[in-house]
């Protein structure tokens, strides 16, 4: 989708906090064949995660983690939410200037102070430099591992040239026991992590006169779900505390708050039960909506999320009528033309969202998302006369999403439309370079220095292009 709750996939290493990257870090320095193999990261498939990107929600979780991030020390940091579109209630960070969460845990999450609680969690990691502190538990573990393999590999052909099979058992512990006891030192480090992540995020809440509450309340869920799959389990194996002692630990820490009690802002709750409606919308079939959001709920998420599901399943006059009536009640809330401008340009109505979709970048005041939509709706509507009008706001976009090729792909029409072949080519390996189709990129690069006077600002843009290594994700070709 344009920018109204579309999916970009971007490439990336797998968070660091699972138990299954932490055993796989300290397991896999010695390959099957017995040669030694460096640390790496694991990826999901494709080495990609499907990223989320609405201007509604983004909006809403920097006004959830802002203020935690000042009371942090970091607000001057750009760090910045991702969403990841994926069902499962969790949130990570991966590096100093993202925390990811996913569209369960926004889902799940029946309040604000949930979704803050849980990202003062992440937050604390942050701050408590979690992420540089456990490369260098990893590095150490990797040599203690390489110097307890190669002698538990010499005890094995000690053993082994002896003919006794003692030896050999000795010999095969020496590779085992190492091995067992640097993962277990590696998890407990990281336990100690989440407990400091725990208590870091509620004296953040704290410091922004907000409750833990939603963090005790997430937690305590979590730890409510798992607490059959932990049982029986070694404690030291996890990579969390076991889930009861870390919700006990918590809820002691965070009762001492004098904001435990402190409700969300209504208004704010609002925001909250519009974006989950908006997710749902999106994400779920007609029937679960119907479900979730039966016609006899007249409140604004359930009317939101099923004109949503109109436009998207339905009949488009009904939807407009719907979202319509949603203008009505909230005329001054840009997500609303935002939704009718995006639900008109895909029924091939460019013309007519164009409208709306101005509107909505005056209200949001100039949400570059926003903006790209109607860079999209000015080149669709195949008027040369809009042509300079969609480049000014595309660039303008642009400036603030530096990486989104979906802005690229629709400034390179609209340079087409004026029959600038240059900019149109510079923009469209741009496009292809954030896609990481590398090879493409190159020869639209390569075609577009052609057209660029030698030295000229678009000539080095393109050159650059031409000559950059393949990003994590990207073809060599």
């Amino acid at each position: 989708m344009p920018s109204e709750l579309h999916d970009q996939v971007i490439p990336h290493h797998r968070r660091r906090r699972t138990i299954s990257a932490v055993v796989a870090a300290a397991m896999a320095f010695v390959t099957p064949g017995g040669t030694v193999a460096p640390v790496r990261a694991q990826e999901d498939s494709g080495g990609q995660l499907p990223i989320v990107r609405d201007a509604e929600i983004e909006q809403l979780l920097r006004d959830y983690s802002q203020p935690v991030l000042h009371a942090a020390g970091l607000g001057s940091q750009n760090v910045h939410v991702v969403i990841i579109n994926d069902t499962q209630f969790n949130a990570f960070v991966m590096d100093g200037h993202r925390i990811f969460i996913n569209t369960g845990a926004l889902l799940q999450a029946e309040t604000p102070n949930e979704v803050i609680g849980v990202l003062a969690h992440e937050t604390g990691h942050m701050a408590g430099g979690h992420l540089a502190k456990m490369r260098q538990q990893l590095a150490q573990a990797q040599t203690q591992m390489i110097l307890a393999t190669i002698l538990g590999v010499g005890a094995v052909f000690a053993g082994a040239r002896s003919n006794s099979s003692g030896a050999g058992n000795i010999g095969m512990a020496a590779l085992s026991a190492p091995q067992e006891a640097i993962t277990r030192s590696l998890i407990s480090y990281q336990r100690q992590q989440e407990e400091s992540a725990d208590r870091a995020g509620v004296r953040f809440l704290t410091a922004t006169g907000q409750s833990p509450k939603g963090m005790y309340t997430t937690f305590k869920r979590f730890a409510d779900q798992t607490l059959f799959t932990t049982h029986g389990i070694d404690p030291y194996i996890l990579s969390h505390p076991m889930p009861i002692d870390r919700v006990n630990a918590l809820e002691v820490f965070a009762k001492t708050s004098p904001y435990w009690d402190k409700k969300d802002d209504p208004a704010l709750q609002l925001r909250h039960d519009l974006m989950r409606a908006k997710l749902a919308g999106f994400m779920n079939r007609p029937d679960t909506i119907a479900r979730r959001y039966p016609t006899g709920n007249d409140g604004l998420p359930a009317r939101y999320a099923r004109a949503i599901a109109t436009y998207r399943h339905g009949d488009l006059r009904v939807a407009l009528a719907q979202i319509d009536g949603l203008i009505q009640s909230q005329p001054n809330n840009p997500y609303f033309y935002e939704l009718r401008g995006q639900a008109l340009l895909e029924a091939g109505m460019p013309k007519e969202a164009i409208p709306p979709l101005r509107k909505a970048v005056q209200l949001s005041r100039n949400a570059p998302l926003i903006e790209m939509l109607l860079g999209q709706a000015l080149v669709a509507s195949d008027n040369p006369a809009f042509a300079d009008e969609a480049i000014t706001i595309l660039k303008s976009a642009l400036v603030q999403e530096p990486e989104a090729p979906i802005g690229y792909m629709q400034l390179a029409m609209a340079y087409g439309r004026k029959g600038n072949l240059a900019d149109a080519d510079l923009a469209s390996a741009q496009a292809a370079y954030l896609r990481g189709d590398n090879k493409t990129a190159r020869g639209l690069a390569i075609r577009a220095k052609t057209r660029f006077a030698v030295g000229s600002p678009g000539w080095v843009k393109a050159d650059d292009i031409v000559s950059a290594k393949p990003t994590p994700g990207q073809s060599p070709n």
